[in-house]
């Protein structure tokens, strides 16, 4: 039985998701029109936290679907150094659970001046976020109470991928998405793949994957760091033998991300060189079946969320008041 406020989220996400992509059909539909119109040069993705995390999976979404170059905003460039950047061919994607934080509500409205599309990604559409872009893209995902975003991350991964999938035209991945709901609501149900065994001794890990598994294993170390209290840092597997990788003599906890996409073959040739040299592993994979290669990753996160929310709990930590930490960030 779910009994904390994250473990209810996590667990509501594929109701969410499936009234979001009934909801936001029509409006996927013409923005994606808007788009081919605007024929953006490039993507310039604005985020924080979660958000900015959500931006990665972003980026090697429309990078591999579309060949449309994606980059990361640094809010700080125009905050805090008053800079005003050369936005007027780019497709602009600024992505908040409340909307309301100041440095991207400034990158917002300068990328607007500059002459770009800005779409706003935004559970609040009453929010000051909202009413900055262009265009609104609502995640639907309703008031989220727990502190650590589960719901609103998984549904802004979902509206990226129904913005794509109509911005690309592709009707075989808009049929996919159809099926995502059950697939969530299969990881909902499936059996633990973390375990308190695993996750208890560590006060360092390190969690890998390609590609799409990248991008997720940063919203998973950022969880580990948030409800667990674990120093827990992301790599693409690719670059952490280019350096990293001697931690693992010391039996380093690392956490696989295993999915069956395009880098598969690659990323476990490397995850079999750093099981070679000592390293202690855990794998999470995608749960549910006739899974597409971009959805899938979703169910690793849907799976993972109740699975750590568990393990924090069995080790008398309230994942519902992480230490330090406030739902709404306020950063300039």
């Amino acid at each position: 039985m779910t009994t904390t406020i994250m473990a209810r989220e996590a667990a509501s996400t594929p109701q969410v998701i499936a009234k979001q992509l009934q909801s936001n059909q029509a409006q996927c539909e013409r923005l994606g029109e808007e788009i081919r119109k605007f024929n953006p040069a490039f993507v310039y993705i604005i985020g924080r936290g979660s958000s900015d995390h959500a931006g990665v999976f972003g980026k090697y979404l429309i990078e591999t679907e579309l060949g449309v170059p994606v980059c990361a905003a640094a809010p700080s460039v125009t905050g805090l150094f008053g800079k005003k950047l050369k936005l007027s061919n780019a497709l602009v994607l600024c992505i908040s659970q409340s909307g309301r934080s100041p440095d991207i509500l400034t990158q917002a409205k300068a990328a607007r001046e500059s002459g770009a599309i800005c779409v706003a990604l935004v559970n609040d559409t009453s929010s000051p976020l909202a009413e900055l872009a262009d265009v609104v893209l609502p995640l639907q995902a309703g008031e989220e109470k727990a502190v650590a975003a589960t719901k609103s991350y998984l549904a802004t991964l979902s509206a990226l991928l129904q913005l794509v999938a109509h911005w690309a035209q592709n009707e075989e991945f808009q049929q996919a998405l159809t099926k995502l709901p059950e697939q969530l609501q299969q990881a909902v149900e499936a059996p633990a793949q973390l375990t308190q065994e695993f996750i208890s001794p560590l006060r360092h890990c390190v969690v890998l994957g390609r590609s799409f598994g990248y991008a997720i294993s940063r919203e998973i170390a950022l969880k580990l760091k948030e409800v667990c209290g674990i120093q827990a840092e992301s790599f693409s597997s690719a670059e952490f033998l280019h350096g990293p990788v001697t931690l693992v003599a010391n039996k380093l906890g690392v956490i696989d991300i295993d999915l069956n996409d395009e880098s598969a073959k690659a990323h476990r040739d490397q995850i079999r060189e750093i099981a070679s040299r000592g390293a202690i592993l855990s794998q999470i994979c995608p749960v549910g079946t006739d899974l597409h290669p971009r959805t899938a990753p979703l169910t690793v996160l849907q799976r993972f969320y109740l699975d750590i929310e568990n393990i924090a709990v069995a080790m008398g930590r309230d994942p519902d008041s992480p230490v330090g930490l406030n739902k709404v960030t306020q950063t300039v």
